[in-house]
């Protein structure tokens, strides 16, 4: 009977320690798949895609939660203007598919952590595409970048 016990709560323990290693790659993954969403869709003319990054763990504003970010640097000839109402077409709320011109290589737009591009950004025709992803499992909650 002893044993049973013990074998029980060794289970129980590699359970929830497999659950908190498992939580930032799949978090990862989450935020890697929101980048790559953005990478997929189509290219407006006279665009060229140059990189793309993305992050996992808490990064814009208070309290706890993790979030995701995924991004793509572009190359374009369009205006700032022209890119933005071309991505709103792409984008399901007003967390997805923001453009913004990209002056260097940090990513500014993250509070809490530090993202660049490896991209060296010479002149005005460089912008940043970012959506915000979503993760509705566990794992967002086990993991210790959200807190």
């Amino acid at each position: 009977m002893k044993k049973v016990v013990i074998n029980i709560v060794v289970t129980v323990v590699l359970i929830c320690f497999s659950f908190l290693i498992a939580a930032p790659i799949v978090n990862d993954h989450m935020a890697k798949k929101t980048a790559k969403e953005l990478a997929d869709l189509p290219l407006p003319n006279n665009t060229e895609l140059i990189e793309s990054v993305y992050k996992a763990g808490k990064l814009v504003g208070n309290g706890n939660g993790m979030q995701y970010f995924g991004a793509i640097l572009i190359k374009s000839e369009l205006s700032l203007e022209e890119l933005q109402e071309y991505y709103s077409e792409f984008a399901d709320s007003e967390w997805q598919c923001i453009v913004e011109n990209q002056i260097d290589t940090e990513i500014r737009i993250l509070e809490h952590t530090r993202l660049t591009f490896e991209t060296d950004i010479e002149g005005d025709h460089y912008y940043i595409v970012y959506s915000w992803g979503e993760n509705h499992t566990i794992y967002h909650e086990l993991d210790l970048r959200g807190h």
